[in-house]
């Protein structure tokens, strides 16, 4: 499935790179942190939600800016300037109603943006999002700590080929990946943006605070969050669904804040999602996944690749030769 990509102008000249994919009816992913229209649908690691949003629906992505492809050297980052660029880019592909999906820090965008143009939103989906940044928590000066080791490590080794430091960053958001996924979302980071605008981007969203816009969403709102959820927490998920009016909630049996193909919650989510906007589930494979054989492929190749494991089948191993001799000597004696 092929994408298209074209660009726009913010209203400050800021360049947006925007990708439609698919047919049907349209769903616009708001902005959030580390996007990158090419190297996503590349990528295990994303490339299947993509596809299996697209499977009948129109799907609009863009880069934030500062972003993957859209402008990188950008003066202004902020809350509503990113409201503002979702003004623009469904503006740009002419979008008179549409769903509109929020994941992450693009909930709150969403939110923003269902509240001030209900009559263009016929759905509201919010994934693992948050009303509310970390510094407007209850423990604000644990949040403050949490805040300055990321962006210490951030300046430290973003751009590097060191990947231990991105890890940090993978581990929240893919605890139950393999070794292949966390180097592809290892990947995904360091291309996604420079050190300093990653870092820029995580002190704006640790400012986010749109909780008291959520009575004020009238449009139908569809929020599933990940019970294990390391990177936000199950209870930002809850918060939002039982401030906005009618909305309804489902949770997903997972840790991880980015859904894996090969997960049942990534099912879970799609047939929520479908049931939601009145489509037929998808049947067999979900686009972009594999079949049984090739997880399992996949599964003996990241065994091999973890050295962790070597080392246990190898103890294993030569405890299993010691024991067998032992048993031999002992048999001999007797």
């Amino acid at each position: 499935m092929d994408q298209l990509i074209q660009y726009c102008t913010a209203s400050d000249g800021v360049r947006l790179a925007y990708s439609t994919i698919g047919k049907g009816t349209p769903i616009v992913r708001a902005s959030h942190w580390m996007t990158h229209l090419e190297h996503e649908l590349m990528s295990p690691v994303r490339r299947s939600f993509i596809l299996g949003l697209a499977h009948r629906h129109s799907l609009v992505r863009y880069d934030a800016r500062g972003n993957g492809l859209s402008q990188r050297d950008v003066t202004e980052i902020s809350f509503e300037r990113w409201v503002g660029d979702l003004e623009r880019i469904v503006d740009s592909a002419s979008l008179d109603r549409f769903a509109l999906l929020g994941m992450s820090q693009g909930a709150s965008i969403s939110i923003q943006y269902a509240v001030r143009h209900p009559e263009r939103v016929s759905h509201l989906i919010i994934y693992g999002g948050f009303a509310r940044g970390s510094l407007h928590s209850e423990d604000t000066d644990k949040q403050k700590q949490r805040l300055e080791l990321a962006r210490t490590l951030v300046r430290e080794g973003w751009g590097s080929d060191h990947e231990e430091y991105r890890q940090w960053f993978t581990s929240q958001f893919i605890p139950g990946g393999t070794a292949e996924q966390f180097h592809l979302f290892n990947d995904l980071q360091r291309v996604s943006a420079t050190p300093e605008m990653a870092e820029r981007y995580l002190v704006e969203v640790a400012k986010i605070n749109v909780a008291a816009l959520l009575p004020n969403v009238k449009t139908p709102t569809l929020v599933l969050h990940s019970k294990g959820d390391v990177r936000v927490p199950f209870a930002l998920g809850q918060e939002i669904a039982a401030g906005i009016p009618g909305a309804k909630f489902i949770p997903l049996n997972s840790r991880n804040h980015i859904l894996l193909a090969d997960e049942p919650a990534f099912r879970g989510f799609f047939d929520a999602v479908a049931t939601f906007l009145g489509d037929p589930p998808i049947k067999g494979p979900l686009p972009g996944t594999s079949k049984a054989g090739h997880r399992l492929d996949r599964a003996i190749k990241n065994i091999e690749q973890n050295w962790l494991i070597k080392v246990i089948v190898m103890l294993a191993a030569i405890t299993g030769v010691v024991i067998f001799f032992m048993e031999m000597w002992r048999i001999l004696r007797h």
